[in-house]
């Protein structure tokens, strides 16, 4: 067997020491880790003066771990489970006096929340605790991630949702477990209300020490319990839930138990006599189950399935009573997988969350070299040191040595090491991302550890079995609307040109419906793998001006309205694109005349109000068409690619159009030009221009270079009109890009980082602003000052800044901020920005 792959760490982060209080890891300590790249953890403030504990809980995002959110939670008691929801927006939080609090965004911010909702299990400890399946499930079939259809890489699978309302929509709600043996279910009504039924798991009550909970295809619940004696059953229940008569009812019933093989094992009889971890292998998959059995010094897993087996029947009463087909009755039994050899104690267990197909061949492929990202589960110990096993077979694949001294990656895992002295630092929390690429632990220190997980583990050094693995992952997360952040962590400058290639090359092979739904994901996607490499960062302005320029013309051409309502002919905005695309000529009033100009008309205040977005298109193409001579010459600057994107320019060649023929109703709205003459006609000037390059590149699959006569007009460009700035999104302060060299970084929590090393090379305009430089609302386009007197918010993962409430009440820039809501144009999440940054 060849030894574990070496795990490495990408970042740590801690607590500054104070003299009065200081965090301290609660007891259990409890982390979470949600799909948009949240991490939620627990801790206990310790103040020395009035010697009470606050209970705290900290969320912080992976690419700013220092910039962390800490609340105070409100519990009574130690925080005894964390968990959030699908979509990564929401997160319960229970303690040891059986108060669950829902924990929800304060105006979608990422960085302030708060609770409005929850449940009491008065004075009864939650030992277990999850959101109601919504019925969602999606599977990977790693065996065809050389297909070409994202719809054969990536199924639906088909599960009931726990429950439903009228119409089939999922209910949602939450499941918790509690010590004394009760269940309760809470759900959450559209109007607000809160339906909560609290049930015994089973007639006899009795003390339930470590539970879990998963779901099944038929939308029922699995709970299972252990009162922490590895003398005692493992039990399992099914739980129904309902809603009669506008009331939650909940329905439970036994299932088959099962005894830890290490109990009928002579050698291990009375060795380990406690049961310290229980988990399903996946909220969604009730038939695998994972257990770990300790005493004070080592720990035993094992890893059982729930089978269907025939039941054998005696010929007496077979003769009696003949079966169908005479196939015997079947029964549900559990039957052990695998087993590890004697552990060090196991101190955490984390569980991989991506939901691979598993098929019949998956213990060979656990026998062989191979890894497959997800199939892994961690397991950390209390000398300092994690392991990744596969979780059907918990062969070790990958190990990590933290604190304690090293050993030989030929030395078996199963031989023992001499023990440090004193007490280890070790890992009380882990949870994995949801690609299974990353592993952030919390120690016994209340420190924060990033560690990553190698996609081609078994591989020796094989780049193009990491780049399958990263595409695969990333195209997993295209579909799905996962924050992606933790597959950068394995992005190595080198690898950037090729995943964006072929990346662009799966997107084209989807049909034009998909192509259409992705079209923004992929190409925020391609602006975070182009930070990472010096050769592509200058790209990365122009994915974010593309991502700009298409919601502007979504945003615009959305508010044409036809004059007659029902029609069956296309849209105006439909019209508008298919007439320029086959009128070419250069002139944009012999453009205009071709349209139905009563489809444009706007009232007066709302083309005013869209003012600062028309004067970006203007600019943005008088920029362009002015960078046209330097294209192929000097180092690539932001906008260079926009040179050679006939779809980009066809969409400003309508927008221009367009603006063209809102100036005849409000000459103020159209873009201001600073020109050397007064009779110059500077929007017909450009978009002759425009049109002239256009045509060179608007068969993309034949583009044609600018002829010279287009590029001496260009050269004059700066003789006739005043060049603008434009200004680029600021550099981000983000740490991705630092983590490249492989060396861990050391970080401090509320202290940001200084420079941590070198800062990719960006051009003249793409360069951050000096502090006191006037600032930009990126989204509305307008001048904030160097000192903003609004509040505002960026965004964490690209930087852009917009105000945090709208200074403008026109129904049409309503609906332009509404698209940004939520998340910003690149997918991120907001933060509320310091007053006056």
């Amino acid at each position: 067997m060849k030894p574990p792959w070496r795990m490495d760490l990408a970042y740590v982060c801690e607590w500054e020491k104070c003299p009065k209080s200081n965090h301290c890891p609660s007891i259990p300590l409890v982390c979470a880790w949600s799909c948009r790249n949240l991490i939620a953890f627990t801790t206990d403030l310790k103040n020395e003066e009035e010697k009470d504990l606050t209970h705290m809980i900290h969320i912080l995002d992976t690419e700013h771990p220092w910039d962390v959110y800490s609340i105070n939670s409100g519990h009574v008691e130690t925080i005894t489970c964390l968990e959030w929801d699908q979509s990564g927006s929401r997160l319960l939080s229970a303690d040891g006096d059986g108060a669950i609090k829902c924990w929800a965004m304060a105006d979608h911010l990422a960085n302030s929340w708060d609770s409005s909702v929850g449940s009491v299990v008065d004075g009864d400890p939650v030992v277990a605790l999850s959101w109601l399946h919504n019925g969602v499930k999606l599977a990977l079939h790693v065996e065809k991630s050389g297909a070409s259809n994202f719809g054969e890489k990536f199924s639906r699978v088909k599960f009931s949702p726990s429950l439903t309302l009228f119409g089939g929509k999922p209910m949602e709600g939450w499941i918790a477990v509690t010590v004394s043996g009760l269940v309760s279910v809470s759900l959450l009504k559209p109007n607000g209300q809160v339906l909560t039924s609290t049930e015994s798991l089973c007639r006899l009550r009795c003390r339930v020490a470590l539970a879990d909970i998963a779901f099944t295809g038929g939308g029922n619940i699995v709970v299972a319990t252990s009162d922490g004696s590895s003398a005692s059953p493992v039990q399992f229940y099914k739980v129904c839930v309902s809603v009669v008569n506008e009331k939650c009812k909940t329905d439970t019933e036994i299932l088959p138990s099962l005894f830890m093989r290490c109990t009928t094992d002579p050698v291990r009889k009375d060795k380990y006599l406690a049961i310290t971890h229980l988990k399903f292998l996946a909220r969604d998959m009730s038939e695998q189950m994972l257990l770990c059995a300790s005493n004070q010094n080592s720990s035993i897993v094992e890893c059982w399935s729930l089978r269907k087996e025939g039941l054998p029947v005696n010929n007496i009463f077979q003769q009696i009573s003949p079966t169908v087909g005479d196939k015997p009755p079947m029964i549900l039994k559990w039957r052990i997988l695998s087993a590890t050899n004697d552990l060090d104690r196991v101190s955490a267990v984390a569980l991989p969350k991506l939901p691979i197909s598993l098929t019949s061949t998956d213990l060979k492929v656990a026998n062989d070299t191979k890894f497959y990202p997800g199939l892994g589960l961690a397991l950390a110990f209390h000398d300092g040191s994690v392991q990744i096993v596969h979780r059907l077979s918990l062969q070790a694949m990958a190990v990590f040595y933290g604190t304690s001294p090293a050993r030989s990656l030929d030395e078996p895992p199963a031989i023992k090491r001499q023990r440090p002295a004193g007490p280890s630092v070790h890992f009380k929390a882990m949870q994995m991302s949801w690609t299974s690429l990353a592993l952030v632990g919390v120690d016994s220190h209340g420190k924060l550890s990033m560690l990553r997980i190698s996609p081609s583990m078994g591989h020796i050094l094989d780049m193009n079995i990491t780049l399958r693995h990263l595409l695969f992952l990333l195209e997993y997360c295209m579909v799905t609307g996962y924050d992606w952040w933790d597959i950068l962590l394995h992005v190595q400058p080198g690898m950037v040109q090729n995943l964006v290639e072929k990346l662009h090359e799966e997107y084209m092979r989807q049909n034009a419906a998909l192509q259409q739904v992705l079209s923004t994901r992929i190409i925020a996607m391609k602006a975070s793998l182009c930070k990472l490499s010096p050769g592509t960062v200058a790209r990365v302005c122009d994915y974010h001006a593309k991502l700009f320029l298409i919601a502007i013309s979504c945003t615009l051409k959305s508010l044409l309205r036809p004059p007659i309502l029902n029609t069956p002919d296309k849209g105006p905005g439909d019209r508008l694109t298919e007439i320029c695309a086959k009128i070419t000529d250069v002139d944009i009033d012999k453009v205009m005349i071709n349209l139905k100009t009563e489809e444009f008309v706007l009232e007066m205040t709302t083309l005013q109000s869209l003012q600062q977005l028309i004067q970006w298109v203007g600019d943005f193409v008088l920029y362009l068409l002015a960078s046209l001579p330097n294209l192929g010459s000097g180092p690539v600057r932001p906008g260079h690619s926009f040179l050679r994107d006939g779809a980009s320019l066809g969409m400003l060649r309508e927008l221009m159009v367009m603006i063209r023929i809102w100036g005849l109703l409000k000459p103020s709205c159209l873009p201001i030009y600073t020109a050397t003459s007064d009779t110059q006609d500077s929007m017909s000037l450009l978009f002759r221009l425009l049109t002239k390059l256009w045509l060179c590149c608007r068969d993309e699959s034949h583009p044609s270079e600018a002829d010279e006569g287009l590029i001496d007009e260009c050269c004059l460009l700066p003789s006739q009109l005043l060049i603008p700035n434009i200004d680029w999104l600021p550099v981000n302060d983000a740490i991705i890009s630092k983590l490249q060299n492989k060396q861990p970084l050391r970080l401090q929590f509320g202290k940001p980082p200084g420079p941590l090393g070198q800062t990719p090379p960006f051009s003249i305009e793409a360069a951050p602003r000096v502090p006191g430089q006037p600032k930009i609302d990126h989204l509305r386009r307008l001048h904030l000052g160097a000192h903003p007197t609004e509040e505002c918010k960026s965004c964490t993962r690209c930087g852009c800044v917009t105000m945090l409430r709208s200074p403008n009440k026109t129904t049409a820039v309503k609906q332009w901020e509404q698209r940004w809501i939520k998340n910003c144009l690149c997918g991120g999440l907001w933060k509320q920005m310091p007053f006056g940054c």
